[in-house]
């Protein structure tokens, strides 16, 4: 067993699990401002009566988010020691400022939407709700600095054998930074707002609250269907991004083998990394320079420019790259009839689109996750690009049985947290939107 790999597994189990969380939060929380705004403008109760449901639901979330995302910062000290002694003074701070400027933020405010509701007055419970949304927003701000510095690492020098920091906003504004937190916050826009549509359709199919559920609908639809039409100009823009500071990263996402000129886009084909091919390749011939380049005729770096030792691995970026975008290509198609729907006043009626929903709501967290192996499996061998490899980064003293102990030992609990969530899910939905009450506004 290799210590380094059942590392790396862990982590990418534990971070994996708990990125099905924050992008529900991302979304609820913008769908719960939208609603409380309604609600304070227009009194609107119907408004205020699906907000409280979903307040329950982000309830749920959180709660299992915060408990997932506690155990991967615990393990930068046990597992990757290496890592956090050399990187530790770069990284520390923005996950630092990440608990104590969005965390609390987001979980003191929550508290209020969740219990307060009786006791503060609209204009208390709206800013509340703006609160919980804005440091949702910011913790998503400052995972995606600190993992975009790991990505285009910039503000800092080496000095006896610790990366120092030299400059805070270079740091925090490294060239991948923007992009990147636009592209996350996005996609868990689509993934949220699709799944708050799926529950709406749920209730529609079942017959229940009939008139909350079409407006959860017609909101979530909204959200999704502009959300995946900017991310494609978004992913376009990150994607050009990757190919000029991390050129062995989009090689690796299109299988290029050789530097071309004229490289085409692959659109399908099976990585093959012992022979450097692609069988039953398809693509289109000069796309892939003419979107990073504005030249069809352009060189595109290709694997071949870098040490083997500095190549990442190309069959599960290829394959989880390609997933991620034929996802969101359907995802606009998707989007593109629910508005046609909702323009027509059917669709909350279209038993197929109600359905289609519910089996393509699971599909946007995969699309998610998918994003994720790209971004993470296309930077090995490298924690930190060009700076640390990942075979340097693992803690030296903890053997590769514990942490395959701690690996089994995560799987089981997890298994057994997932289940809970569903099941818990599942009743908050069942149960439905409760008419408001007489008292409170």
């Amino acid at each position: 067993m290799d210590a380094v790999l059942l590392a790396r597994i862990q982590f990418g189990f534990t971070v994996g699990f708990h990125f099905i969380f924050p992008p529900i939060t991302l979304a609820l929380t913008l769908i719960i401002l939208i609603l409380e705004t309604l609600h304070l403008k227009k009194g609107d109760r119907e408004a205020r009566r699906i907000s409280a449901f979903l307040v329950k639901i982000l309830a749920l979330v959180f709660v299992l988010g915060t408990a997932t995302g506690i155990v991967m910062e615990f393990a930068f000290g046990n597992n990757w020691a290496e890592y956090s002694k050399l990187v530790g003074d770069i990284f520390g701070p923005p996950l630092a400022a990440e608990g104590i400027f969005a965390f609390f933020l987001e979980s003191v405010f929550l508290g209020v939407l969740l219990f307060g509701r009786q006791k503060v007055g609209r204009r208390t419970y709206w800013l509340s709700s703006f609160l919980v949304c804005l440091g949702a927003h910011l913790s998503g701000l400052w995972i995606i600095v600190a993992n975009s510095w790991m990505q285009t690492p910039a503000g800092f020098r080496m000095e006896g054998g610790r990366a120092v920091l030299t400059d805070f906003w270079v740091a925090v504004f490294n060239p991948s930074t923007g992009v990147r937190y636009l592209h996350t916050i996005l996609a868990s826009w689509v993934a949220g707002s699709l799944l708050a549509a799926a529950i709406a359709a749920w209730l529609l199919l079942r017959g229940r609250d009939q008139a909350p559920a079409r407006r959860l609908l017609r909101l979530g639809v909204l959200i999704f269907a502009v959300s995946t039409v900017v991310l494609l100009f978004n992913g376009h823009t990150h994607s050009v991004q990757v190919a000029r500071t991390q050129p062995e990263k989009m090689a690796a996402f299109e299988a290029l083998w050789q530097t071309r000129d004229h490289a085409p886009l692959s659109l399908f084909g099976i990585p093959d990394p012992g022979a450097q091919k692609t069988h039953l390749e398809v693509g289109v011939p000069g796309l892939l320079s003419f979107l990073i380049h504005g030249d069809a005729a352009a060189p595109v770096t290709g694997l071949n420019e870098f040490p083997p030792d500095e190549q990442p691995p190309v069959l599960l970026p290829f394959a989880s790259y390609h997933v991620m975008i034929s996802l969101g290509m359907l995802f606009i198609l998707f989007g593109g009839w629910g508005m046609f729907l909702r323009w027509r006043d059917r669709l909350g009626e279209n038993k197929w689109f109600l359905r289609s929903t519910l089996v393509l709501a699971p599909l946007a967290f995969l699309a998610l996750e998918a994003g994720w192996i790209a971004a993470e499996v296309g930077r090995q061998p490298w924690a930190v690009y060009r700076v640390l490899r990942t075979a340097d980064a693992v803690s030296r003293t903890v053997p590769a049985g514990q942490i395959l102990a701690t690996l089994l030992a995560f799987i089981g609990v997890y298994t057994l947290l997932f289940v809970l969530f569903v099941r818990i899910f599942g009743r908050i939905v069942n149960k439905g939107m409760a008419e408001p009450g007489a008292q409170g506004y």
